[in-house]
């Protein structure tokens, strides 16, 4: 380079900045924004994450399953303040399938119309997405069904 072009602003470098008598400075923040990233894929890596998340299939149960399940219910109907361990499945509100969720407590209520079981704590099961039911009293039959082998 040539020495004429390494001091060609040598005039001006140590003048200070003009400020403009229309346009006040602008704030800190508001010039950061300016240079914020801007989101042209808003919701895509949501969606990925939607994508990639798994979901379980209900399965049909045997006429053995279904048998042990019914017995297990008329035990609990007999029985109140009885100690239950219930696995059922849960469909899923954005994809096909669902998963399985477990839910221990004591049964307030059967209800045959509804076809759905209360429990104490408020949550309502519908009889027709039980998978299993386990219980402490010797007269239910403790039969462990895997939800996944069904």
């Amino acid at each position: 380079m040539k020495s004429e072009d390494l001091h060609r602003y040598d005039d001006i470098i140590d003048m200070p900045r003009p400020v403009s008598k229309k346009h006040p400075p602008m704030s800190l923040y508001d010039r950061a924004a300016q240079f914020a990233p801007f989101a042209a894929l808003t919701g895509h890596e949501a969606a990925i994450k939607e994508t990639a998340r798994l979901t379980e299939q209900m399965t049909e149960m045997s006429e053995d399953m279904l048998c042990d399940l019914d017995e297990k219910l008329q035990e609990i109907a007999a029985s109140p303040d009885l100690l239950v361990t219930v696995t059922y499945f849960v469909p899923d509100e954005k994809k096909d399938g669902g998963a399985f969720a477990v839910c221990t407590g004591t049964v307030k209520k059967i209800d045959g119309y509804r076809r759905a079981l209360f429990m104490a704590d408020k949550t309502e099961i519908p009889i027709d997405r039980i998978r299993a039911i386990e219980c402490e009293s010797p007269l239910c039959i403790n039969v462990k069904n895997d939800p996944k082998s069904l």
